[in-house]
């Protein structure tokens, strides 16, 4: 019955992402390429190449609001008089144009956007990304999670592990993945595949950057139209989704709700702490030999669970 189960998950799983391969973020540029290519067009596809964004892009206005130049950005080096306007929190704006300027010291780079009121206008690069994200949801969560992960995940793991201690020194037969497991392997797996998840990411961060702004700007939820490297991120992401499923519903099956609750708590943290430790040592190398250690300890572990017969 439980394997049905997981084969059902896993058919759902398989029918989203094929029917998330029906759109490809890269058709506009072979549709270039494949044209006759004016000097604007091969600076266009340059400037892309390089920043992974291009004219007819979409921004979400993140910050409070932003301030954009009327007049052309020479002017404004020249400190002559400049009209400007701004573009409040959650408004979308389309890059129009850009332009590098040498003589800036602050950032050579300049944008043109066009806000929803059709008013146009002139930032520095640099401003408008501490401003603003892809007007995609994925590129959205992205953002998010990178800017508020570490302070999210230590108060996750301070109140989570305050929580459970408490517990635990109330009961001194607490269940916790690792020490004092259940007869479920979804537990240890889920855990094991969120340390994983993190050294892929932390693996992309040190070895491919380039490649993580690209999927930035372009998000998919389809691993199948990666480069292998992020492929394997992003199937581990879906296999956390489906393994997060799994434990939920054993742990409903196996333990009543309060100890459901205390169980599943301890995991949310033992989780959160894996993805910290193997984020952060991955980056220094010494995280892929902590990721071996951890696959084996965890193993081993699970294996003692079942010889105890709990």
């Amino acid at each position: 019955m439980q394997n049905r189960k997981i084969l059902t998950i896993v058919s759902i799983l398989v029918c989203v992402i094929w029917m998330s391969s029906c759109y490809n973020h890269a058709d506009w540029k072979l549709s270039l390429l494949d044209s006759t290519l004016t000097e604007t067009q091969i600076d266009s596809i340059t400037f892309i190449g390089k920043h992974h964004y291009g004219v007819n892009y979409n921004f979400l206005v993140k910050s409070d609001s932003i301030r954009l130049i009327e007049q052309e950005p020479e002017e404004y080096l020249e400190d002559l008089l400049v009209d400007s306007f701004s573009v409040q929190k959650n408004a979308r704006i389309v890059v129009a144009d850009f332009r590098t300027l040498s003589s800036d010291s602050i950032d050579s780079l300049w944008v043109q956007v066009v806000s929803e009121d059709f008013r146009s206008g002139w930032i520095h690069e640099s401003d408008l990304h501490n401003a603003t994200t892809p007007d995609d949801p994925i590129s959205q969560f992205i953002d998010m999670f990178s800017n508020m992960h570490l302070l999210v995940f230590l108060i996750v793991i301070g109140i989570i592990g305050s929580i459970y201690l408490i517990l635990r020194m109330h009961r001194r037969k607490a269940l916790l993945v690792h020490v004092n497991d259940i007869r479920s392997f979804y537990p240890t797996l889920l855990a094991v595949m969120v340390a994983v998840s993190a050294a892929f990411y932390a693996t992309i961060q040190k070895f491919a950057p380039d490649m993580w702004q690209e999927y930035y700007y372009h998000p998919t939820i389809n691993p199948l139209i990666c480069p292998p490297l992020l492929a394997c991120f992003l199937a581990t992401v879906w296999i956390l989704f489906v393994l997060a499923i799994a434990v939920l519903d054993d742990v409903r099956s196996l333990l009543p709700p309060s100890d459901a609750f205390t169980y599943l708590c301890g995991l949310a943290a033992v989780c959160a702490l894996n993805y910290i430790i193997f984020s952060f040592f991955t980056v220094y190398y010494i995280g892929y030999l902590f990721l071996v250690i951890y696959i084996i300890f965890a193993v081993k572990r699970y294996i003692r669970t079942i010889k105890k017969g709990k």
